[in-house]
């Protein structure tokens, strides 16, 4: 295990040894259905309700992450929901969380095992050291987003960027950051993505979607594995944005190829 992923070989091995704490972020019901043996369940759902960092913790507690867990996070929406847990648990101050490289659909089609029962250890304590750094709020963000060196991504579908986004954002559709059964491309491969892009190495960079963080959550660690590690999440993305009446873009004079642009 390296970077912002584990692979999914070894992980069965590393449940039984104790070594890691395995977090399926699905829906309960989902879970309840079958999951990764010695999962424990941290719906997505209910740690956006959470209004403190003191709930997020009781709730990763509850599943089993302490202080000094490793865990490993899935989901099956092809990283995103799993992006947006395991950021959280950043935020709170967790310094040891990965994201399974493959979704919960690829790990049984893999022919991997599954099951029903609930996962082995008790409950744990997780004390909270907020890291204000990975968040942007949308005052933050106005305020230095014509900064040089401060790069914006949409992390939206490109049809959505076009139809309006924040100014000066640069699309980078989520739909371009997996491949090959991966919830992320090769670190190299992600670091060329955003070259192209012209997103210098050592820009502050500030990822947002349509709602509530996922799919920029999913860029999020598409950054951090690429190398670029000063990135923050704007959790309340577009939603919020246009909610407060703050200023947007659009290109209207966007041709097929802006439209079919990855």
């Amino acid at each position: 295990m390296s970077g912002v992923t584990a692979a999914a070989d070894g992980i069965e091995q590393a449940v039984r040894d104790n070594s890691i704490r395995l977090v399926d972020v699905r829906h309960a019901e989902q879970y309840e259905g079958g999951h990764i043996p010695g999962a424990a369940s941290l719906p997505l759902g209910g740690l956006l309700e959470a209004e403190t960092p003191e709930q997020i913790a009781r709730l990763a507690g509850e599943a089993g992450v302490g202080d000094g867990t490793r865990a490993v996070i899935y989901d099956d929406a092809f990283g995103a929901l799993a992006s947006r847990v395991a950021w959280a648990l950043e935020y709170i101050g967790h310094r040891d969380v990965l994201l399974l490289e493959e979704t919960y659909s690829g790990w049984a089609a893999a022919g991997r095992s599954t099951g029903t029962g609930g996962p082995r250890g008790a409950s744990e304590r997780h004390s909270v050291s907020v890291q204000p750094g990975l968040l942007a709020t949308a005052d933050y963000l106005e305020s230095v987003m014509h900064r040089d060196g401060t790069v914006v991504l949409d992390n939206r579908e490109r049809l959505n960027y076009l139809e309006h986004h924040i100014p000066g954002a640069v699309s980078l559709p989520y739909v371009t950051l997996g491949g090959e059964g991966r919830i992320l491309r090769p670190p190299g491969e992600l670091g060329r993505l955003l070259d192209n892009r012209g997103v210098p190495a050592d820009a502050e960079i500030i990822t947002y979607c349509g709602s509530v963080g996922t799919l920029s959550g999913l860029a999020y660690y598409a950054l951090k594995s690429a190398g670029r590690s000063n990135a923050r999440l704007y959790a309340k993305s577009f939603k919020e944005w246009r909610g407060l009446s703050k200023p947007v873009e659009t290109q209207a004079d966007a041709n097929y190829w802006d439209l079919s642009a990855g």
